[in-house]
């Protein structure tokens, strides 16, 4: 199973374990997710959950290979698939911690962003590289990105495709710490369990409260957001970046077609 589940008393550790791939999202590995968090969703025992990754990523992004191939019907039901899972995050009561060990980039930024608090190693990296692939943010990157961290420098990330350091990811408030590569996973168990600690009631009820006033329109802003990444893969672009990409030849100049 590429995604494994470790308790820790009432801490649960996620970790997507793909490290061939990069931790790279494809369906298999969403369901995989979306099967653990329904088994941390319903295990009483687990008050906190941390997501981090296998190897030197923490998931660097969706799965190209996979993606090339899709039409835009089967774009949609990914994009859809996508949105579900990180969803589950979103709603469940108990709270998430991204400890972002290495790359973080397309869907993994956007996985990062659906947790609640987000703990980076020095040495992660940041980017949303949809655009120089032919296609938009498809994993909630549009809506959340901006909620996070201001639309002008959400635009900025997501419009250049560009990558960012750990350090520049403090600076624009997308992690609230970052620490030594070596430090994250215990600074990270240290914190979920000083919350663990606390009233679960209350715990609960106050994410609850948060994410209520944060997200009100996500449920209709992530749809839009699937229209538009689906209609990418109608596109040449979406075609010539991606087969580009796949067989590492050098891309072709973008036509707006």
């Amino acid at each position: 199973m590429s995604v494994q589940l470790e308790k820790r008393e009432h801490v649960a550790i996620i970790t997507m374990d793909r490290p061939e791939a990069l931790n790279a999202l494809n369906r298999e590995m969403l369901n995989n997710l979306s099967e653990v968090l329904c088994n941390v969703k319903t295990d009483n025992d687990i008050r906190v959950a941390i997501i981090t990754g296998a190897g030197k990523s923490f998931v660097a992004g969706a799965d190209i290979g996979e993606m090339a191939q899709l039409n835009v019907e089967e774009a949609k039901a990914f994009c859809h698939l996508g949105h579900t899972v990180f969803s589950m995050i979103e709603s469940m009561k108990k709270p998430f911690i991204a400890a972002i060990n290495g790359y973080a980039l397309g869907g993994g930024c956007e996985l990062a962003l659906a947790c609640d608090i987000r703990l980076a190693g020095e040495k992660a990296k940041f980017a949303q590289p949809e655009v120089t692939l032919g296609i938009t943010p498809g994993f909630g990157g549009t809506q959340r990105l901006p909620r996070v961290i201001g639309i002008s420098n959400a635009l900025e990330l997501i419009l250049t495709g560009k990558s960012m350091n750990a350090a520049e990811a403090l600076d624009i408030g997308l992690v609230s710490k970052v620490y030594p590569q070596d430090e994250l996973m215990q600074r990270a168990l240290d914190l979920a369990e000083s919350i663990a600690q606390n009233a679960p009631v209350a715990v609960y009820g106050a994410k609850q409260a948060i994410r209520r006033f944060t997200d009100a329109a996500l449920i209709g802003d992530l749809d839009y957001e699937a229209d538009m990444f689906s209609r990418c893969f109608a596109t040449h672009d979406q075609k010539m970046a991606m087969k580009a990409f796949v067989t590492k030849e050098k891309r072709d100049e973008f036509k707006g077609v």
